[in-house]
């Protein structure tokens, strides 16, 4: 098939051109060859490629400064979905966009999680741009995947765990307060890249969530990640109060992978065997980027 990836230089992006590239024919867009706000350039890019596949890995993610800037992460999180799905109403192609677990607002008591079905309502700036991402794209398209995930780290891009390797190198024994009292589901790019996959060759329609199986908090996913990579640290649990943001966060994002397991389809893995196969891999290039290569 030939496939049109937006956002290649993300790390799901990074992810998604190693998984894809095998067996398609990928063609790779980011800023500033592809502004998915601009509507004029998004109808001649995918016009120009004629994709089966449109795969979109844009977005505004930083959420904190979303609150500040709706604007922009409405630009880019609702308004560039609905030029994707409007130019691939005029190709003919499938359009595979990411969401994310912000849509709901996580009063959920864990372990209880969040399916498809569950009706969203999002507390956040980025959550609610997201969500009118989604409904964009269905009021457009019949053609679509939608693929809400959670709590994303790869190897091509900054992320939580690149964040707390970094604290812990920088400042060895230093402490290191880390939320206590959020739960998610960790997922690696890889392995959602490889979900995206699947649900392509299904030919899957509407939402999906794709998670890491089972979930943790913050704090938990920091230490566990620091014992692997093998180096010193003082990670301390603190609650949501004590460590305030700019944006609402939910307190529970775990999702679950309903539609995929109901179908057969679910690829996702157990978030601790994701974060092990993570360090093992990647461990020296990890330490490398860093600054603790000599470690």
């Amino acid at each position: 098939m030939k496939i049109l990836l937006c956002g290649n230089k993300g790390q799901l992006g990074w992810d998604c051109r190693r998984v894809f590239e095998k067996e398609h024919e990928l063609h790779l867009f980011d800023l500033p060859e592809l502004d998915i706000t601009d509507k004029e350039m998004v109808l001649e890019r995918v016009s120009s490629v004629g994709p089966d596949v449109v795969i979109n890995c844009s977005a505004y993610t930083m959420v904190d400064r979303c609150e500040n800037d709706e604007k922009s992460a409405f630009a880019v999180n609702a308004q560039g979905p609905e030029n994707l799905a409007l130019a691939c109403v005029d190709a003919g192609a499938l359009l595979v966009h990411i969401s994310t677990d912000y849509v709901f607002d996580g009063t959920k008591e864990p372990p209880e999680s969040y399916c498809e079905t569950d009706i969203p309502n999002p507390l956040s700036v980025y959550g609610r741009t997201k969500l009118e991402g989604e409904r964009r794209i269905a009021g457009v398209l019949d053609n679509h995947i939608i693929v809400r995930s959670a709590w994303l780290y790869g190897i091509g891009g900054g992320n939580f765990l690149k964040t707390m390797l970094g604290l812990a190198l920088k400042n060895p024994g230093g402490e290191v307060r880390v939320v206590n009292d959020q739960f998610g589901s960790p997922t690696w790019t890889l392995r959602l890249a490889l979900q995206l996959e699947r649900l392509v060759q299904m030919r899957g329609r509407g939402i999906y969530h794709a998670t890491s199986e089972g979930y943790c908090s913050w704090y938990e996913l920091a230490v566990h990640f620091l014992k692997l990579m093998d180096i010193p640290f003082n990670v301390v649990p603190c609650s949501t109060d004590q460590y305030p943001t700019p944006a609402h966060r939910p307190a529970n994002s775990i999702l679950d992978n309903a539609r995929l397991k109901k179908s057969g389809n679910n690829l996702m893995t157990g978030w601790r065997y994701g974060v092990e196969n993570f360090v093992s891999r990647y461990h020296r290039q990890l330490m490398d980027e860093a600054g603790g290569g000599n470690g």
